[in-house]
């Protein structure tokens, strides 16, 4: 049996003894798409966590599909903002002290990052989402990281294309 990694998002989950499951994964970033085929789950229960930005205060974290992307003008109205942006990747590393591929809201609790869930996150019970690092996916209830990270739920992303 090999160790789970431990990181700042696994031990934050077990002392707020909420159940989860770690999925290692190849450490290279990893699309949504790929880490849902290494873990034989659907596409579509893998989410990814885009930054985006606004004229004024933190950046904004929005939890979304993986085979979708962030709709700002959506974002932006459901926010009540003008405008939101998407950043570059260095930005958005440089902005949560994340890298790419291993953003989550899970790492950035307590940071000031206002978080919003693409409303299909509804269809599922448990999510994946990043462990706060490449190479780990977390798997846990929706409720569970609405709770933990005070987010919003929205309709706030767009099929590709």
């Amino acid at each position: 049996m090999h160790m789970t990694v431990t990181n700042n998002v696994t031990r934050f989950l077990d002392a707020h003894k909420v159940r989860f499951t770690a999925h290692e994964l190849p450490n290279e970033k990893l699309g949504a798409v790929e880490a849902a085929r290494h873990m034989r789950v659907p596409e579509g229960q893998v989410f990814k966590t885009i930054v985006t930005t606004r004229e004024r205060g933190k950046p904004v974290l929005a939890v979304i599909p993986g085979l979708r992307v962030v709709d700002l003008k959506l974002l932006a109205a459901f926010l009540g903002e003008k405008k939101m942006s998407l950043p570059t990747e260095r930005e958005a590393e440089a902005l949560t002290g994340l890298k790419a591929g291993g953003i989550s809201p899970l790492a950035l609790i307590n940071k000031g990052f206002q978080v919003v869930i693409d409303l299909e996150a509804r269809n599922f019970s448990e999510i994946y989402i990043s462990g706060g690092q490449r190479g780990l996916d977390i798997q846990l209830g929706v409720g569970d990281l609405l709770k933990l990270t005070n987010a919003r739920v929205g309709a706030v992303s767009k099929t590709d294309g």
